[in-house]
C-alpha cells in the first residue's frame, strides 16, 4: 500500500468515527441517564481511534468530544451550565483539553506497547487507560478551575467530602467505574477487529 493510499485510509477513518462521535453526542446514544448520573459512553470512539489512528487522530477525536460537551454547557447540561455561568474559558479549559489529552496519552500508550508486537495488548491497555485518562483529566481540571467556587463547595458539602480526593471518589463514583468498562470492552473489541481487517487490508 502507498503512502497516498494509506494517507486516504486514514482520512476515512477519522471521518468516519468523528460522525460516530457527533452521533453519540447528539442521540441518547452517547449517554447514560439515570438515577441522577450522567454516564457517556462517547469516549469508546475516541480510544479506538486512538488505538488504530495513533496519538494526532486520539486527540482529535478527543477534541470533537470535548468541543461537543462544551456545546451542551449552552443549555443541554445542567451542571455544565452552571459552570458556564461562572466562566465561560474555564468551563471550555475543563471541558476540551482534557478530552484531547485523553485521546492523545490512549494512541500514546497503544503505540508504545505494539512496537513490541503485542496488538492485543495494546488495545486493551488504551481500551482502559482512555476513559481513565478522560476521569483523571476532567476531574482535575473541574477542581483545579473551579474547586473554591461556592458551586462546588457546595456539592462537595452535600456529597459530605473533606477534601479534594474524597469529592473526585464519591463525584465520579459508579458512574466512572461503569464508563470504564464499558469502553474497555467496546473499545478493545473493536480496535482489535479493526486493525486485524486492516492488516488484511494492506497485504
Amino acid at each position: 500500500m502507498n503512502k497516498n493510499t494509506q494517507k486516504t485510509l486514514k482520512l476515512v477513518e477519522t471521518a468516519l468515527l468523528t460522525a460516530i462521535v457527533l452521533l453519540m453526542a447528539y442521540t441518547p446514544l452517547g449517554y447514560l441517564k439515570t438515577a441522577g448520573l450522567e454516564i457517556t459512553f462517547i469516549m469508546i470512539p475516541v480510544v479506538v481511534g486512538a488505538i488504530v489512528g495513533g496519538p494526532s487522530t486520539g486527540a482529535f477525536l478527543g477534541g470533537v468530544f470535548g468541543a461537543t460537551s462544551f456545546i451542551q454547557c449552552f443549555g443541554t447540561s445542567p451542571f455544565g451550565a452552571t459552570l458556564l455561568g461562572i466562566n465561560p474559558v474555564l468551563t471550555f479549559i475543563v471541558c476540551v483539553p482534557t478530552r484531547i489529552l485523553a485521546g492523545f496519552f490512549a494512541g500514546l500508550i497503544a503505540k508504545a506497547i505494539s512496537k513490541s508486537g503485542k496488538l492485543n495488548i495494546s488495545a486493551t491497555v488504551a481500551s482502559l487507560a482512555g476513559p481513565l485518562l478522560n476521569t483523571a483529566f476532567f476531574m482535575s481540571a473541574l477542581v483545579i478551575c473551579f474547586g473554591q467556587t461556592e458551586y462546588i463547595q457546595g456539592i462537595m458539602a452535600s456529597l459530605g467530602a473533606t477534601n479534594v480526593f474524597t469529592f473526585i471518589a464519591l463525584f465520579v463514583g459508579l458512574q466512572g467505574l461503569v464508563e470504564a468498562g464499558v469502553c474497555f470492552v467496546a473499545a478493545s473489541a473493536v480496535s482489535m477487529a479493526l486493525q486485524k481487517a486492516l492488516k488484511r487490508f494492506k497485504k
